[in-house]
Order: structure tokens, then C-alpha cells, then sequence
């Protein structure tokens, strides 16, 4: 999606099948068009830890080794089944990549040959099966030895760049870390040919893991027109908050101003949380853009929950209600801009729903989600003008062809709208007739529409 005429925003929803296996990815991938996505982020494609009782979807994020797919989610045969069904249905495979770090093995081993020795003697006894797994390079050498490593040391300042972007990822005193890699033209290349691999499989996106602990010149380095030509790329540069805030300034500011790659929209998401909580004002959803607290239309990835936020307890609180977590839907999906990204999980955050079932496991299919995606592709590059802003009321359109409805208030709100036909709420069915000049909504309590003519 990269290098389309400027006037071509990419808009297409994206499903993160958060640790879903390939081969379910497959299985589902009609299911998965039909609801009305385009494309599917799927858990890191390289070798990395498995076993018989299974792993932790953290082992997800630690590589051992980048030449060939084999994890707890599949193996390079899988994951070319699953690119494939997708893509004869139209949809994009998007793939997380981590290249920030290679997997903390300290427990087993104080060496920092990448993949260990025991797996290198695993590949030669599997030979048959490896082969079938190689992506690119050589199984009979190392990926990365000990020069490929920055020196050793846990980041203590989550504030100071340089301890951010060159220490280690740690779970404490007590704890080795991520061993982090080193900006050196042995790790660029490998990792442009890694990409290069992935995309020749037919990769069409790539979701940069960890993207704050890179440089930008490994960025840079790494991510050339070359690799970047045809495919959609934005990394996770998590902030706590829009331009005034300290990491926006220190980690997403420069990304943004020097790489043409797109990015989490964490402020937006900072500002929706905040807007739609009880001390919130719906009014700092009219332009968020406009006061820093959003990002550009056409570099954002926009999201109501990522992975990392029920996963992760430093992120729990930022956790919505599921009934504003859906108004949050609305307005994402409802508005002009940024591309969507939608989470989904066989269970990894053990947080039930209020029917006691787990909360994201269904998540991508529910009937009232799939409804404000369908709004969503039928809005497409429509323009978005707000009709009406409060502190409990949100309403603006999409061009003459739709209008959204969002009320986070606990008593009900009546809408007028000047129409002169019927509309209908994609959410519920329910039909407003127009006495030829309006339509009046009686807008629920907490609750959102979604309405087209």
C-alpha cells in the first residue's frame, strides 16, 4: 500500500489473529472475507520456542532463528497453506516481524550463537524436514554469533533514548533480557533477506515488533524502497499519549518525521479512551488530528485494543468496557481515515465477556462488529463532516451516504438529521423513516448507530 498516488489512502481492515495457528487462519479464511476483512496480521513467522504441552504466546516474540518458520503456530509449509487460501479469496497476509532482539536462552546457555548448537544439531538430525522449512540461507551456519550483539545491559530509564533503543528488554534485576542486536550490515542483511523471503511467498504487510528499541538508522537501514515497494508497513511505537507528551516526542515524533512508514495510533487511541470515559468530553473526537492527539490520515493504524494491552499487566487498566470498547468501534470504523486494525485471541488474556465466555476469542465475527466494518468498506473515501459535538453526543457523516451516531451518556438523546429518506442502522436493523425533510433518532443509552440510506 505504500507508493500509491497520494490521493489513495490505505483504509482496508486488518484482523490480528493474535496467536492464532496458521493452518485455523486457513481454515477460517472464508469466513474471515466474508466478514469483511482485507487483510490478516498473523503472530511471527520464524523459528522459535515449541513443545509438546505448548508455549507461552510471548515465545512468539523471542526468534531463534529467521531461515525457517517452525513454531508453536506452524511450520513454513502451513504458513504458505494459509497465505495461499487468503490470497485466492483476495486477502492480504500481513506478517509481525521482531528484529529488535533474538530469544533470552540465558537459562540454558551463556552464548550468543543464534540459532543455539542444540538446534543446529536438531537441523542437521531433521534434515529432510528443515529443508522443506528453509526460507533462505544456509542451516549449516549460524544466523548471528556473539559480534552481532550489543553489549549487555537492562534498560532501568524507560525515558532516556539511548538506554531504550540499545539495552535490553528485561523482566527485572534478576532477569538477562532480550539479547538486543547490533545496527551492523551482517543483521541489515540477513534481516532484508528474511523480508525479502516473506514477501516473495506473498507477504503483502509487515507490523514492526519493539519498533521504539530500534534506531532510526536501523530502521532505515533495514526497511529500503526496495523491501518496502508494494507492501503496507507501520511499526508499534507504544505512547502514552499525543504530541505533548514526553514519548511521542523522544520515539514516535522522529519516526514519523524520518521514515515514510506508518505507526499504532496510540494518541487517537489515548484520546478515545479518555473521551469516552465518565469525566470525558466527546468534543476531542472531532479533530484530534488537528491538536496533535491523533496521528495523519494516511499513516495511522487505529485500534480499540492491541495485544499487548489484556496481555500485559503495566497496559491492563487501559482495558474499555465492552459496551464502549463498541462505541469505540463505531467511531473508528466510523470515521475518515487511518486503517483499522481488529484484535482477536484464542484466549491468552483469560478476561471473560459478561456472558462468562472468553472476551476476544469471538470477538472477530460478532454480528455487531462485522456490521460497522460493512459501514466502514461502503464508506470508503467518503468525506466526514460533524453534525453534532458534546460531551455525551457524537454525530457526524459520511458524505450523503451514511451517518454515525454516538451517545456514551447514560439516559437516552434524541437526534434530529436533515434527510430525506429512511436510513437504516447497520448495528440493529431498526429503520428511521424521514417525514421528507428529517429523521429523528432516539438515541439508546450508550450506544452507537450506524446509519445508510
Amino acid at each position: 500500500m505504500n507508493h500509491q498516488p497520494k490521493d489513495h489512502q490505505p483504509t482496508d481492515v486488518i484482523l490480528h489473529v493474535f496467536d492464532w495457528p496458521y493452518s485455523l487462519v486457513a481454515e477460517r479464511a472464508s469466513s474471515i472475507f466474508e466478514a469483511g476483512y482485507k487483510a490478516v496480521l498473523v503472530s511471527p513467522p520464524m523459528k522459535s520456542a515449541k513443545s509438546d504441552q505448548g508455549t507461552e504466546w510471548w515465545q512468539r516474540y523471542q526468534p531463534q532463528d529467521y531461515r525457517v518458520i517452525d513454531n508453536q503456530l506452524g511450520d513454513t509449509q502451513s504458513f504458505i497453506e494459509m497465505t495461499n487460501a487468503l490470497k485466492a479469496l483476495g486477502v492480504h497476509t500481513y506478517a509481525d516481524v521482531v528484529f529488535n532482539h533474538m530469544a533470552n536462552e540465558s537459562k540454558k546457555r551463556l552464548d550468543l550463537q543464534y540459532p543455539s548448537s542444540t538446534d543446529m544439531k536438531r537441523y542437521q538430525k531433521s534434515s529432510r524436514y528443515y529443508k522443506k522449512q528453509i526460507l533462505f540461507g544456509d542451516l549449516s551456519e549460524p544466523l548471528f554469533k556473539e559480534e552481532d550483539f550489543i553489549e549487555a545491559f537492562g534498560i532501568k530509564d524507560w525515558k532516556d533514548k539511548w538506554q531504550v533503543q540499545n539495552g535490553r528488554i528485561t523482566g527485572g534485576p534478576h532477569d538477562q533480557g532480550l539479547p538486543t542486536l547490533r545496527d551492523c550490515p551482517h543483521v541489515v542483511e540477513m534481516q532484508q533477506a528474511y523480508l525479502k523471503a516473506l514477501k516473495t511467498l506473498g507477504v503483502k504487510g509487515f507490523r514492526i515488533d519493539a519498533a521504539k528499541h530500534m534506531t532510526i538508522e536501523h530502521l532505515k537501514k533495514v526497511w529500503t524502497e526496495e523491501i518496502t515497494r508494494d507492501v503496507h508497513i507501520f511499526g508499534e511505537i507504544i505512547t502514552d499519549g499525543g504530541a505533548t507528551k514526553e514519548e511521542y516526542q523522544l520515539f514516535l515524533e522522529p519516526y514519523l518525521a524520518e521514515t515514510s512508514l506508518g505507526a499504532y495510533d496510540f494518541p487517537l487511541f489515548q484520546t478515545v479512551y479518555n473521551a469516552l470515559k465518565k469525566s470525558g468530553s466527546l468534543k476531542w473526537l472531532i479533530d484530534p488530528y488537528c491538536f496533535g492527539e491523533a496521528l495523519s490520515k494516511e499513516r495511522a493504524i487505529t485500534f480499540a485494543i492491541t495485544h499487548d494491552i489484556p496481555n500485559n499487566d503495566v497496559f491492563a487498566k487501559l482495558v474499555m468496557d465492552e459496551e464502549l470498547e463498541s462505541l469505540a468501534y463505531s467511531y473508528i470504523l466510523g470515521r475518515d481515515g487511518g486503517v483499522p486494525l481488529i484484535y482477536t485471541d484464542l484466549d491468552t488474556s483469560n478476561i471473560t465477556n459478561k456472558l462468562g465466555e472468553p472476551r476476544w476469542f469471538n470477538a472477530w465475527q460478532d454480528p455487531k462488529l462485522t456490521a460497522q466494518i460493512e459501514f466502514h468498506n461502503k464508506m470508503h473515501g467518503l468525506p466526514m463532516v460533524m453534525i453534532e459535538a458534546s460531551d455525551d453526543l457524537l454525530v457526524f457523516s459520511r458524505g450523503e451516504k451514511g451517518i454515525v451516531i454516538i451517545n456514551k451518556s447514560v439516559r437516552s438523546q434524541k437526534v434530529e438529521l436533515n434527510w430525506n429518506h429512511a436510513l437504516t442502522d447497520l448495528l440493529s436493523g431498526q429503520v428511521f423513516v424521514s417525514d421528507g425533510v428529517k429523521v429523528l433518532v432516539e438515541a439508546a443509552p450508550i450506544s452507537s448507530y450506524m446509519l445508510c440510506k
